[in-house]
């Protein structure tokens, strides 16, 4: 006899804010560290605070190509000054005399005595600079008063001398790389990489290459979940051991997690995870561990789970499984939804939720879903969002022609003009 659920057996589908929360809970920080080079350290996550042993600049200097000056030397316009000295950055020149002025390039340090920088376009020279006049050095002339402090950069105005600049946790990035690398430090203290074993499930399943495009069996379909969540995941640091594709058996499911759990930090699978009769991922989950949450309110993403997988051996631990969508928008965007700021804070970051911006919709969506629904869009040249003209969760190229989602409440209809939460791939990708 057949046996079905009906809706009131069913556990009511958590909401997308409660399902983060429970899972960031679990996402305690990994044991390890490991010193890399700052020139390989892009999208690690410090595990150290960078305290700057120097001022930056070290020294007061020039913003500009120009003259350095002392500003009491002007009289009145066409006041002339004696260059007697040429200062390039990388050197130092002496005190600066009465009446007196240097050549001076951008970067350089001001001479002893100097209070302005006058730009070369503002002078004029009697003679080509470096040349000798047959009564002496060049002179400069001068038509506008200089004010003390102009085009100069103070020594430690970008960053004083022990204060900390980066703090642990903070996730690097180009710009954070700089700084560390304007402090001296050729190395850095970052969090270890989270170590991943990811498999697809589905005897549909085809990797492409294995099979020519026009010899695929009636109902097959190529894997392309493995290649975008192995990309995101490399993105974010981690390793990766590619397991494959599992069949859709109970028993492989269990083999293929069993194995993963003993040497990796989680286990990311893709498909399986809804309520049909191939689909494995749950038994399994339940039966080599514990699982914590099955199912969100959210569309696309519904069925998403997380759980543990226990280890086996003398240090048995647990290892934290998470299991996505087969559809591959579903998959995308709960990987960056909830995936990627697990992965983070496993890492110690301190700063995972993504920042949402306020935008104008230029659509309407007469309809809505019952869940919170995150609708693929595009930024358009008058600064609002146009929506892709499919939201199936299986269309994948809703994420290659959009630039990012609106997050829009459950049962809210969207009319053109009204203001939208929007959230950016460039932030959920990074």
């Amino acid at each position: 006899m057949a046996h079905h659920i009906t809706s009131a057996a069913r556990s009511p589908l958590k909401p997308l804010d409660v399902a983060l929360a429970e899972l960031l809970a679990q996402a305690l920080p990994l044991v390890g560290e490991e010193l890399v080079s700052t020139f390989e350290a892009d999208g690690r996550v410090l595990a150290q605070d960078l305290v700057a042993a120097i001022d930056v600049p070290a020294h007061d200097n020039s913003a500009m190509d120009g003259y350095a000056l002392r500003s009491a030397d002007w009289l009145s316009a066409g006041t002339a000054l004696r260059v007697n000295q040429r200062i390039a950055a990388g050197s130092s020149g002496q005190a600066l005399g009465a009446m007196c002025a240097a050549r001076i390039f951008t970067g350089a340090p001001l001479p002893p005595g100097a209070d302005a920088v006058v730009m070369q376009e503002d002078c004029t020279v009697t003679a080509a600079v470096g040349a000798e006049l047959p009564d002496g050095p060049p002179t400069l002339s001068l038509q506008t008063q200089p004010q003390p402090g102009q085009w100069i950069r103070r020594r430690g105005e970008d960053i004083a001398a022990g204060r900390v600049v980066l703090q642990r946790g903070q996730r690097l990035s180009p710009a954070e790389l700089g700084l560390a690398a304007s402090m001296g430090f050729s190395a850095l203290q970052v969090a270890r990489p989270v170590r991943v074993a990811l498999f697809s499930t589905g005897d549909e399943l085809v990797m492409p290459g294995d099979v020519a495009p026009t010899d695929m069996r009636p109902g097959t379909i190529y894997n392309s979940n493995r290649f975008f969540l192995r990309a995101m995941l490399l993105r974010l640091g981690c390793t990766v051991t590619d397991l494959g594709i599992v069949p859709d058996q109970l028993s492989a499911t269990q083999a293929a997690l069993r194995s993963a759990a003993q040497q990796h930090d989680l286990i990311v699978t893709s498909g399986g995870v809804s309520v049909g009769e191939e689909d494995h991922i749950k038994p399994a989950v339940q039966a080599l561990g514990s699982l914590h949450l099955w199912q969100i309110a959210m569309k696309p993403g519904k069925p998403f789970a997380y759980g543990t997988v226990n280890q086996t051996g003398q240090s048995a631990g647990r290892t934290h499984f998470i299991g996505l969508p087969g559809n591959p928008v579903s998959s995308f965007v709960t990987f960056m939804l909830l995936v990627r700021p697990f992965v983070l804070s496993l890492q110690g970051a301190r700063s995972v939720a993504p920042q949402s911006l306020t935008v104008r919709a230029d659509f309407t969506q007469p309809t809505s879903d019952r869940r919170r629904e995150f609708l693929r869009v595009k930024r358009n040249t008058n600064g609002g969002l146009d929506l892709f003209n499919n939201q199936s969760s299986g269309v994948l190229t809703s994420a290659v022609w959009g630039d990012g989602l609106v997050d829009n409440p459950a049962g809210h209809a969207i009319e053109a003009g009204d203001m939208v939460q929007y959230l950016p791939f460039s932030d959920l990708l990074r």
